[in-house]
């Protein structure tokens, strides 16, 4: 017998609608619906509540085929937490070129490095299109971060890609307007992104 015949049984026996046991696992009707018609399983937390609940072992819950694929689908889980989290952090850090000194500016005759913020001897729409990058790098971070268990399948396919591809043209914009300390903190970034993308394939 398979884990949605299984946990259907048990909860027939003890008389509760999908609804009724939703409530008592602290879950959503839609996830006992979808855990019994065989479209997914819970993930550990939840096997061990519903094992504790209806007092039966794991063992009599799953098969051993079964447990291989949730313990697959947790581990997939996590590294999608870790990757966002990492991918959100190194998003947000890009601020950091707003306090710190990776930009270029000529004073008396001297090139002296100064923050994004204290950068003036340049044109308004280069430093407006900087501006630009930061702030729009720092929201997709926050974004990323706020929305870490987000099931929209477009936006799991999109974020890092769209992370991506913000990091690559800050890059091309910082070498093409001579920024190289700004493009080499960028493009470390970018590096450490597309390795955690290749190292997941």
């Amino acid at each position: 017998m398979e884990f949605n015949e299984k946990l259907q049984e048990l909860r027939k026996r003890k008389g509760l609608t999908q609804e009724e046991l939703a409530e008592l696992l602290y879950v959503s009707r839609t996830a006992i619906s979808k855990w019994e018609s065989g479209r997914g399983f819970p993930n550990i937390e939840s096997l061990k509540v519903i094992s504790k609940f209806f007092s039966v072992s794991l063992d009599e819950l799953l098969s051993g085929e079964e447990i291989l694929a949730i313990a697959e689908n947790d581990n997939k889980q996590k590294e999608r937490t870790l990757r966002d989290l990492i991918f959100g952090l190194l998003d947000c850090g890009i601020a950091l070129l707003l306090f710190l000194p990776f930009f270029g500016q000529k004073a008396d005759g001297v090139i002296r490095e100064v923050s994004l913020l204290a950068l003036s001897d340049i044109q308004p729409y280069l430093k407006a299109a900087y501006i630009t990058f930061v702030g729009i790098m720092i929201v997709l971070g926050i974004i990323t971060l706020a929305l870490q268990n987000c099931r929209q399948r477009l936006w799991i396919q999109c974020k890092s890609i769209l992370s991506l591809a913000l990091s690559a043209v800050g890059v091309c914009l910082f070498i093409i307007s001579q920024q190289p300390y700004a493009a080499v903190f960028v493009f470390a970034f970018l590096i450490i992104k597309a390795l955690m993308l290749i190292k997941r394939q």
